[in-house]
């Protein structure tokens, strides 16, 4: 049809005063790059996420604005995968000995408390000398507690292993004590090590289960397929995709590459480097200055870097939630870890459900109306009984306490029915 009448429209524009003349047309958001639709999603969710990929992809407008790309941001495990990529690689150094004995472990972390350190000291030992491997493939006590210590915040004789003042929306002394474990290895080495879990986890069936010291815990780790597609026509359609994660940035980086993110677009906890060898330090964000891990990719945390590396927002502001301009289009994540930036996004919020309060919360109240719920890809989780408590003990604030999740406006979200689950 178009071209048969083609003589006929350009006879009609040569005789056509020049203010007669159509604009160009956008192209068509049917040309945009489609999500898989082999690939089940809940619900019409991929329907949402579609809408959202048209309304804010270059295919729906062809020339980027003077802020550039749009930005999707995600964050990793449990997110874009299924299981703990920091779990992973330090159950495989534990297992392979690659922990290098620190010369104190009160240096590893400035929260461990005394229990802690008495309780690593007796158990590990004080022979091997500092800056060397410890034997911990052997040793099922020294990797019991540093396995307590790493998922449960206490030692294994149930005494706290961490205590002092933090802002408990901007780090966790023990998801930056992984990172700090590593002090002493080179980026290669950690690289190597990260890769070597991540092929044996791969390789491993789906509901694999492993004993680290005396611990169980998963020994499998999977990418959802709906992820790698979401992040594949997020591209495609102009978007620039980033990982926002609270694991190693290194250990991180050597996963983000399988749903083809570099390098570059990965962000999570930054280890100093000295001499060629991580640190103990880790550097800080906005106005918080390096140090030993007072501002990671936690919570606010993330907004935080999300602002500071994407968006080049310096110093206190980029703790502050920006215009539309300055924001991801879209978020993904699982944890309330993940709440504040996956809340900053202007186009869609997509959770996935792990029963995680303030996320959920947010997401079942769904106030601007683009929160898109998800169930674990994988695995996932049965109606949490009972419901989350919006309206009392929701939301955590900085000093660590509970209390009610609230709108931007201010008001009080009510408590909420799971209602998106396996």
């Amino acid at each position: 049809m178009a071209l048969a009448g083609a003589t006929t429209v350009s006879a009609l524009a040569a005789t056509a005063p020049a203010t007669a003349a159509a604009p160009a047309k956008a192209p068509a958001r049917s040309h945009c790059p489609q999500l898989s639709k082999s690939i089940p999603w809940y619900g019409d969710n991929r329907a949402k996420l579609q809408k959202m990929i048209d309304e804010r992809g270059l295919c729906g407008h062809p020339s980027p604005g003077p802020e550039g790309r749009p930005v999707a941001a995600f964050d990793w495990d449990n997110t874009v995968v299924k299981n703990d990529i920091s779990d992973a690689t330090l159950a495989w150094a534990l297992q392979h000995d690659k922990i290098l004995r620190p010369k104190s472990w009160r240096d590893t972390s400035p929260w461990l408390t005394k229990a802690a350190d008495r309780a690593l000291t007796t158990a590990c030992g004080t022979t091997v000398p500092a800056g060397h491997p410890l034997p911990t493939a052997k040793n099922t006590a020294c990797t019991d507690e540093i396995m307590e210590i790493r998922g449960e915040g206490r030692t294994m004789s149930g005494a706290p292993a961490f205590a002092g003042d933090w802002n408990h929306r901007r780090t966790v002394p023990q998801y930056a004590w992984v990172p700090q474990l590593f002090a002493g290895l080179t980026p290669a080495a950690l690289t190597s090590y990260a890769r070597q879990a991540r092929a044996r986890n791969l390789a491993a069936p789906v509901g694999t289960e492993q004993t680290v010291g005396t611990h169980t815990m998963a020994g499998y780790i999977r990418y959802y397929d709906q992820q790698k597609d979401l992040i594949r026509t997020l591209k495609a359609a102009g978007f620039d995709v980033y990982i926002v994660s609270a694991s190693s940035e290194t250990v991180a980086a050597a996963w983000s590459g399988g749903v083809g993110v570099d390098r570059a677009h990965t962000i999570g906890i930054r280890s100093t480097v000295r001499d060629g060898r991580f640190t103990t330090g880790i550097r800080g964000c906005g106005d918080v200055k390096d140090g030993r891990g007072e501002a990671i990719p936690y919570i606010d945390g993330k907004r935080c870097w999300i602002n500071q590396e994407i968006f080049k927002i310096k110093g206190a502001e980029a703790w502050r939630k920006q215009d539309p301009a300055h924001r991801i289009a879209l978020g993904g994540g699982d944890a309330d870890t993940d709440v504040t930036f996956v809340g900053d996004a202007t186009g869609a919020h997509l959770a996935i459900n792990r029963n995680k309060s303030e996320l959920m919360c947010r997401g079942y109240d769904n106030a601007d109306g683009r929160w898109v719920v998800n169930p674990m890809f994988i695995d996932p989780l049965p109606r949490k009984s009972g419901g989350y408590p919006c309206a009392t003990k929701g939301y955590t604030n900085t000093d660590g306490a509970p209390g009610p999740v609230r709108r931007p406006d201010g008001t009080v979200v009510p408590d909420q029915r799971d209602r998106v689950h396996g």
